[in-house]
């Protein structure tokens, strides 16, 4: 099937989860409910010393990181650029507002995820954290810090931006951001309870179809007993 885009990705990627719930937000909000069938190809990033770092998908993403998408005789990496050239080529019910000021508003929240957390606690700046200290509660204490410093930052912001959700009262690239950010913070113990603009958001997007099923849970290598 060449024509069929191709997602490389882990269940429990937060930056690939991101692309997957602007893939089914397309697919279950489109109006005409305009199906883009794709293939889900899992790349393992902890069985024998990560997937990613094997030749094969390094000759797909030389940075060896996931979500790698394959889709219009094109291969795209890095998950917000991936979630923009889904907005501009497939426009339905888009995820950045035309108002300039709340589009930068959106952008803004975003990075503070994007930049501001994610790549400071991912799988890779972990590990080598772990080595260089020699000890691996390292991992889970730095990871907690810089979360939480994050999301702090973003309940600050979203204070003075949301509505129903992180922007205004429709679905924007923050929420796509936020949600899987939501669940490594509670894997690494983070009390969500002082963020309540945040968990009320959490809520409002848990309720749709796009964010259950972009869930690590009902991901095709999700191990069993994780579902």
């Amino acid at each position: 099937m060449p024509n069929t885009p191709v997602l490389y990705s882990y269940f429990r990627s937060s930056a690939s989860w991101r692309v997957r719930i602007g893939k089914y937000f397309f697919l279950f909000c489109s109006l005409a409910y305009k199906k883009i069938d794709y293939a889900y190809q899992s790349v393992n990033l902890i069985r024998n010393g990560g997937e990613q770092l094997k030749k094969e998908f390094l000759d797909i993403n030389p940075l060896g990181q996931v979500p790698a998408l394959i889709i219009d005789n094109n291969t795209f990496t890095q998950s917000l650029p991936i979630i923009e050239y889904l907005e501009e080529t497939r426009p339905e019910y888009p995820l950045l507002p035309k108002d300039p000021v709340k589009r930068c508003q959106v952008r803004q929240l975003s990075e503070v995820i994007n930049s501001g957390i994610q790549p400071i606690q991912n799988l890779a700046v972990i590990k080598k954290l772990a080595e260089m200290t020699g000890n691996p509660d390292d991992k889970t204490k730095w990871s907690h810090f810089w979360i939480s410093r994050g999301l702090e930052a973003y309940e600050k912001l979203v204070q003075k931006t949301a509505g129903k959700f992180s922007v205004g009262d429709d679905v924007t690239l923050a929420d796509l951001c936020l949600i899987p950010q939501l669940y490594n913070a509670t894997r690494n113990g983070v009390d969500l309870s002082q963020f309540p603009t945040i968990q009320r958001i959490a809520d409002e997007c848990r309720q749709l179809e796009c964010f259950k099923m972009a869930d690590p849970s009902n991901q095709p290598d999700c191990p069993a007993d994780l579902k």
